[in-house]
C-alpha cells in the first residue's frame, strides 16, 4: 500500500513537472483547452499564434528539456504526417538528445552488477571516456582478454525508472483525452501510446537489440560487402551490450569518403539492396538507419549498429505496401482506395468522393515523373498529410516502414544525388508480387483462407445464440438499413459459397488421391465411358482450384 501511494506521488510529481514545462514554453492556451489547468492559467496571445512551424518549434524545445521518453516520442511522431501537420512534424525532425556523459565510476557499477565480475577481471582494457552519449544509454571501447575490440553500451542508471513513469503518465493522461476529446478517441491516442510503450520498453531491453542484431546478421550471412557486429552473448545483459567495435566513416562523411576513393554511387546501390532486401524478402529491418547508424569501411563494406528499434512486416502487410507503390506509380486513384479499404483503415465518416479528389491532385501532379525524379519522400508526406486530413490511420508497421524511407532517401540523397530510391524498389516490388502467385503460395493461403472460413462458419451458431440473446435482453440498439443488410448477406453469402467450394475441392482431391493410389497397386488407369477419370479429375480440379485462388485474389484479401 506504501509503495502504491509513494508511486502515485512520485507520478503526480512528474506530471505537475510535465505541465510546468509546457506552461514555460508557451502552451498554457492548450493545457486549458485541454482540461489540464483553469482559464486563469491560459494566455489569450497563445491563440492569436497559428504559426505551425512556430508552435513546432516550440514543442521541439519543451519535449527536449523533458526528457529520453518525450524525446524519443517527438522522434516517432515526426514521421506520422498522417497524425501531426507537416510543419510540426519537420521541426521535430531537429530533436536531439542533448546529455551529458556519466561517470566512469557508475559505468564500473552497473557492468560489475551486470556481469558478475570486475572491469579488471573482464576486459583487458577499458576506456574511461564513453565514444558516445545518448539519453539511453553511452558507448565505451574495450578490449577482452582473448584480444578482440569491442564497443560495450551501459544503459543509463535510473532510466526505466524515469521511462515507466512518464509511459504511466502518458497512458492516463491519453485515457483523459479520448474520453473527452472526439478528436483523441477519433485517432486512438491510447493505442497509439501502447504502441509506442512497447517500441520504448524493447529498446531498454538490451538482449533483445542482441536478438535483432542476431537476426538482421543472419540475413547476410552470405553477403561478404554488409556486416552487422556479432554480439558477446557472456558479456551482454538487458543493460549492458557488448558487440564488436566497428571502424570507419560515417556515411554522411563525403569529404572523407571521397578522400579515401569510395564510390559513392556503388556504396548507395548497396545500402539500398541491403535495406529493401530486408524490407521486401525477410519482413525484418532496421527500423533507424540514420546516418549516424551506418559506418563504411575498407572493401567497400557497409556496417549497421544500433538495432535498438526494428521494423516487421507480415506478408499481407507487404503486399499492401508493395500494392499501393504500383498503384501511386500507375497513377491508379481507385485501387488505391481499394487497398485502403483492405487495409481496414478507412474511418465510417470517410468522404470517399474527398478522399478521390485529394488523392488525384497528387497523381497529377507526380504521375508523369520520371522513376528517376520522383522522391519518394515527397509522396509519403503528401499521403500522410491527406491522411491526417481525412482521419484515416496508417498502421503502425506502415508509418515505421515509411520513416525508414524516408531517413534512407536522405542518406543515400547524400551520397549519391542521382539515386532513385523508388527506382531500386521497383525489381522487388516485381518479385514480391509474383511471389504472391507462387503454386506454394497460394496452396498455403488457401489453406489458411478454408481453416479460418470453417472455424468462422462453426462458431457461427454459437455466435448468432450469443447475439440474440444479448439484443433480447435489452443491451444492443440495432439500426441496420435495407443497404447494408443486403451487402451484410450478400458477404455472407460469398463466404458460405467459397468455403462450400473449398470443401468440394478438398473432398474431390482426397478423392483424386486415393484413385491414383488404388491405380498405382492395381497396374490398371481408371477409366468410366471411355473416359482416364485421373486425368480428367486432374483437369477439373486445377479449374476449381484456379476459380478458388482467382475469387481470393480478387477480393483483396490475401
Amino acid at each position: 500500500m506504501f509503495l502504491l501511494l509513494k508511486r502515485r506521488m512520485k507520478n503526480a510529481q512528474r506530471f505537475q513537472e510535465i505541465i510546468n514545462v509546457f506552461f514555460k514554453n508557451g502552451f498554457s492556451h492548450i493545457l486549458f483547452r485541454l482540461g489540464l489547468t483553469d482559464r486563469k492559467f491560459s494566455s489569450a496571445d497563445e491563440e492569436a499564434d497559428v504559426n505551425l512551424y512556430h508552435v513546432g518549434k516550440k514543442l521541439r524545445i519543451a519535449l527536449e528539456q523533458l526528457g529520453p521518453t518525450f524525446v524519443k516520442l517527438g522522434q516517432i511522431a515526426s514521421g506520422r504526417c498522417d497524425l501531426v501537420p507537416e510543419e510540426i512534424a519537420s521541426e521535430l525532425e531537429k530533436l536531439q538528445d542533448h546529455v551529458e556523459s556519466f561517470s566512469f565510476e557508475v559505468v564500473r557499477e552497473i557492468i560489475e552488477y551486470q556481469l558478475g565480475g570486475t572491469i579488471e577481471e573482464l576486459f583487458q582494457e577499458f576506456d574511461k571516456e564513453p565514444l558516445a552519449s545518448a539519453s539511453i544509454g553511452q558507448v565505451h571501447k574495450a578490449r577482452l582478454n582473448s584480444g578482440e575490440f569491442v564497443a560495450v553500451k551501459i544503459q543509463r542508471p535510473n532510466i526505466e525508472r524515469q521511462v515507466n513513469t512518464d509511459l504511466a503518465i502518458l497512458h492516463d493522461l491519453t485515457g483523459f483525452l479520448e474520453k473527452n476529446m472526439e478528436w483523441a478517441k477519433a485517432y486512438h491516442l491510447r493505442d497509439l501510446i501502447h504502441e509506442f510503450s512497447q517500441s520504448l520498453r524493447e529498446e531498454l531491453d538490451y538482449q533483445l537489440e542482441a536478438l535483432n542484431a542476431e537476426r538482421i546478421s543472419r540475413q547476410f550471412e552470405k553477403i561478404a560487402d554488409i556486416h552487422v557486429p556479432r554480439v558477446y552473448d557472456e558479456y551482454t545483459s538487458r543493460k549492458v551490450l557488448t558487440t564488436d567495435l566497428v571502424t570507419g566513416i560515417k556515411v554522411s562523411n563525403i569529404q572523407q569518403l571521397d578522400k579515401e576513393g569510395h564510390d559513392r554511387q556503388l556504396l548507395a546501390e548497396r545500402i539500398a539492396d541491403s535495406m529493401l532486401s530486408q524490407v521486401m524478402e525477410y519482413g525484418f529491418f532496421h527500423g533507424d538507419p540514420h546516418p549516424g547508424n551506418i559506418f563504411i569501411a575498407p572493401g567497400p563494406v557497409v556496417h549497421y549498429i544500433d538495432f535498438g528499434m526494428v521494423g516487421q512486416l507480415s506478408k499481407e502487410m507487404t503486399y499492401h505496401f508493395i500494392s499501393l507503390l504500383l498503384a501511386l506509380r500507375k497513377g491508379n486513384i481507385r485501387r488505391l482506395i481499394d487497398i485502403f479499404s483492405a487495409m481496414d483503415i478507412l474511418d465510417d465518416n470517410t468522404n470517399i468522393d474527398a478522399l478521390y479528389r485529394d488523392l488525384q491532385n497528387i497523381q497529377r501532379k507526380y504521375y508523369e515523373t520520371s522513376l528517376t525524379d520522383l522522391k519518394l519522400s515527397d509522396v509519403f508526406v503528401e499521403i500522410f498529410s491527406i491522411a491526417f486530413r481525412h482521419h484515416i490511420r496508417l498502421p503502425n508497421e506502415i508509418a515505421i516502414l515509411s520513416k525508414v524511407i524516408l531517413t534512407l532517401e536522405g542518406v543515400l540523397g547524400t551520397l549519391d544525388p542521382s539515386f532513385s530510391i523508388m527506382k531500386a524498389i521497383e525489381p522487388y516490388s516485381k518479385k514480391a508480387l509474383l511471389k504472391q502467385y507462387d503454386p506454394r503460395y497460394l496452396l498455403e493461403n488457401s489453406w489458411l483462407s478454408l481453416v479460418k472460413n470453417t472455424e468462422i462458419l462453426v462458431e457461427l451458431p454459437n455466435d448468432i445464440k450469443k447475439a440474440v440473446k444479448t439484443i433480447e435482453k435489452g443491451k444492443v440498439e440495432i439500426a441496420v438499413g435495407l443497404k447494408e443488410s443486403t451487402i451484410i448477406f450478400r458477404r455472407f453469402d460469398k463466404i458460405a459459397n467459397r468455403l462450400s467450394l473449398s470443401i468440394v475441392l478438398l473432398a474431390f482431391s482426397i478423392l483424386m488421391v486415393g484413385l491414383i493410389i488404388g491405380s498405382a497397386i492395381s497396374g490398371q488407369t481408371a477409366i468410366f465411358l471411355h473416359l482416364p477419370l485421373i486425368e480428367v479429375g486432374s483437369i477439373i480440379a486445377t479449374f476449381m482450384f484456379g476459380y478458388l485462388i482467382f475469387s481470393i485474389i480478387r477480393s483483396g484479401r490475401i
